[in-house]
Order: structure tokens, then C-alpha cells, then sequence
């Protein structure tokens, strides 16, 4: 789930807002937990990734 659909119960606004201290809180440990290694990917670059390692085993697969 993304930061921005998520309602703080605190102050009652969406937390992407960071109307509040805890608001700012919440979004900055999200945030910190979404710079996982492909989060920096692109969805494209992601797909190119996938058809590349298919094509690797295929042409593997092939020389056995």
C-alpha cells in the first residue's frame, strides 16, 4: 500500500499531505522502506529485465 491512501488518524487528512507530526513521521518511514532494490526501477526497464533472463535460459537451455 502507498503512503498516499492513507488517512492519519491523527489529524484525519491524508498522510501524503503531512499536515501533522505524525503525518511527516509515517511518510518519511514509508518512504525509507520503499527504497527496496527494484523500487528504482521503472516498470519498462523491469519487463526488459524479465525478457532478458528469459532469453539467457533459452539460449542456456539450448546449449545442453
Amino acid at each position: 500500500m502507498t503512503y498516499d491512501r492513507l488517512v492519519c488518524a491523527n489529524c484525519a487528512a491524508p498522510v501524503s499531505e503531512g499536515r501533522c507530526p505524525v503525518c511527516r513521521a509515517s511518510r518519511e518511514r514509508l518512504q525509507q522502506q520503499a527504497g527496496g532494490l527494484f523500487a528504482q526501477l521503472s516498470p519498462v526497464m523491469l519487463v526488459a529485465l524479465m525478457i532478458l533472463l528469459i532469453a539467457v535460459g533459452l539460449l542456456l537451455h539450448q546449449a545442453v
